[in-house]
C-alpha cells in the first residue's frame, strides 16, 4: 500500500501535543501513541473485487489546532429542531447538542467524543476500540486509532428505553484540506432499547480523505436499530467501517443507504457473539458518473443459536462501479446458528459495472446458512405493467427502482430520513 507519508512515528510529538491539548486521558494518548507505531506493518484490509492501493487514505489531519475557515451553517442541511435529541458536527466541532431533560436523568450520555473522554473517560474506555473495532486489525484502522480527530459517544443505560430516535449529523468541512477521522461510539446496556440516525455530508469541493469509524457495542438484551444516509462528496474518498458486536440476546438491526459520490469502501461487520444474539443488516446503494463504491458486509456467528442476514441492493449508472460482497461466517461451536444473505443488482447503463459476490463460510454442522445474488437489468415485465396503465417509461423505471431500493428506506424511523434518502435517490436517478 502506497502512503503520501513513509514515517508515521515522526508525528509522535504532534500527537501528544493534540492529545494533552484535549485533555484526554492517559490510556487514550497510549492508544493513539501504540497505533501509530504500528501503522507502517500491518497490512490493509482485503476487500474483494477490489484494487485501492492508490486510493489517498492517508493523509494525517491537521493536528495544530489552527482556527476553522469560514463557519459551515448547519441549517443549510438539516432543519432547525430545538427540542429534538441531536448532535451536529461541523468538521471537528460540535455546533449544536441537544438531549431532553427527561433523558439526562436517566443516565443518557450522547455528546462529542472529547468531552465524553473529559467527563466519562471510564466508561468510554469500557468499549472503544476494544470489544468491536480494534486498533491492529488493519493498517486503516491503526492510523485511524492514531490520528482519529473528532468523534461522538451515545451510552443508554441499563432497562432505559427510548421512544423518539437520537441523530446525528456529522458535516465534512471540504472548504479547506483536513482529514476527515470521524469515531462514533454506540454503547447499548443492558436491556436498553433505543433508534440512533446518523447522516454524513460534505460542505465544499476540496479533495480530502475520510476515515470514518462507527462501533455499536451491546450488552446482553439491548435492542438497537441503527440507520445511517450516506452523502458525502465528489471529492472526497472515504474508509466506512461500522461494526457492532453482540452480547446475549441483544440485537443490532441496520439500514444504511449509501449515496456518496465519490470513491468509497463501506466496511460493515457485525460480531454475533453472544449466545441467541442476532443482526439484520440491510443496505443500498446508487453508483453514479465514474465513481467506485464497494459495500463489504461481514457478520460472523460465534455465539449457539445466533442469527445474522444481509440484504443488500444496489443501482448502477453511467460508467460507475458498484460491488457487493457479503461473507457470512459461522465459526466452529456456533451450534444452531444462522447465517443468510442476498445481494442484487441493477444495471441502468451498459458501460457501468456490477458485481454481487456470496461468500459462506460454515465450519460447524447443525447450522442453517442461504445465499443469493444477481446482476440484472430492469424487470421489462415490470416495465410493461407500469406502462401498459399509462405511465412513462422513465417514471416507470424510477417506481421500479424505488421499490427495488425500499425495503431499507422503510426500514428508517425517522420520515425525515426517510423523505431525504427518497430525494436523494431521485435526484440521482433524474441527473442521467
Amino acid at each position: 500500500m502506497e502512503t503520501k507519508t513513509k514515517d508515521y512515528v515522526s508525528y509522535k510529538d504532534a500527537l501528544q501535543a493534540f492529545s494533552t491539548a484535549l485533555q484526554e486521558p492517559e490510556w487514550m494518548l497510549q492508544m493513539r501513541l501504540d497505533a501509530l507505531e504500528k501503522i507502517e506493518d500491518l497490512d490493509p484490509p482485503v476487500i474483494e473485487r477490489l484494487r485501492y492501493n492508490r486510493w489517498p487514505l492517508w493523509q494525517v489531519p491537521n493536528l495544530t489546532g489552527a482556527p476553522a475557515p469560514k463557519a459551515i451553517d448547519p441549517f443549510e442541511f438539516v432543519e432547525d429542531k430545538a427540542d429534538a435529541a441531536r448532535v451536529i458536527q461541523t468538521g471537528n466541532d460540535t455546533v449544536i447538542e441537544t438531549l431532553p431533560q427527561s433523558l439526562k436523568d436517566k443516565g443518557v450520555i450522547f455528546t462529542d467524543m472529547h468531552t465524553a473522554l473529559k467527563e466519562h473517560p471510564d466508561l468510554v474506555k469500557e468499549a472503544y476500540m476494544s470489544k468491536a473495532v480494534k486498533p491492529d486489525t488493519n493498517k486503516i484502522t491503526a492510523f485511524h486509532a492514531a490520528f482519529m480527530n473528532s468523534g461522538l459517544f451515545l451510552y443508554v443505560p441499563k432497562n432505559v428505553e427510548i421512544e423518539d430516535p437520537l441523530e446525528a449529523v456529522f458535516i465534512q468541512n471540504s472548504l479547506v484540506e483536513d482529514s476527515f477521522i470521524k469515531h462514533v461510539l454506540i454503547y447499548a446496556d443492558t436491556n436498553s432499547n433505543f433508534n440512533y440516525v446518523e447522516k454524513f455530508l460534505t460542505k465544499g469541493d476540496t479533495k480530502n480523505a475520510a476515515n470514518i469509524v462507527v462501533e455499536v457495542v451491546t450488552k446482553a438484551g439491548a435492542q438497537v436499530k441503527f440507520s445511517a444516509v450516506d452523502q458525502l462528496g465528489e471529492n472526497s474518498t472515504v474508509y466506512f467501517n461500522r461494526k457492532g458486536y453482540t452480547s446475549r440476546d441483544s440485537t443490532i438491526d441496520w439500514a444504511i443507504g449509501v449515496m456518496n459520490n465519490g470513491n468509497v469502501v463501506c466496511d460493515f461487520d457485525v460480531d454475533l457473539v453472544g449466545e441467541g444474539s442476532s443482526s439484520d443488516l440491510k443496505a443500498v446503494g446508487i453508483s453514479s458518473g465514474h465513481q467506485t463504491q464497494v459495500i463489504d458486509s461481514n457478520v460472523v456467528n460465534y455465539g449457539n443459536h445466533t442469527e445474522g442476514n444481509i440484504f443488500q441492493h444496489g443501482v448502477i449508472m453511467d460508467r460507475a462501479t458498484l460491488t457487493f460482497n457479503g461473507i457470512g461466517h459461522i465459526i466452529k461451536g456456533a451450534k444452531g446458528a444462522d447465517a443468510q444473505q442476498e445481494s442484487r443488482v441493477l444495471m441502468l447503463s451498459d458501460k457501468a459495472r456490477g458485481d454481487a459476490n456470496p461468500i459462506l463460510l460454515i465450519d460447524e454442522n447443525e447450522v442453517t446458512a442461504g445465499h443469493a445474488a444477481s446482476v440484472g437489468r430492469v424487470d421489462p415485465e415490470e416495465m410493461y405493467y407500469l406502462m401498459s396503465r399509462g405511465i412513462e417509461k422513465s417514471e416507470a423505471e424510477r417506481l421500479v427502482i424505488r421499490g427495488f431500493l425500499g425495503k431499507v428506506i422503510s426500514a428508517i424511523p425517522l420520515r425525515s430520513i426517510r423523505d431525504e434518502l427518497v430525494d436523494t435517490i431521485e435526484r440521482k436517478l433524474t441527473s442521467r
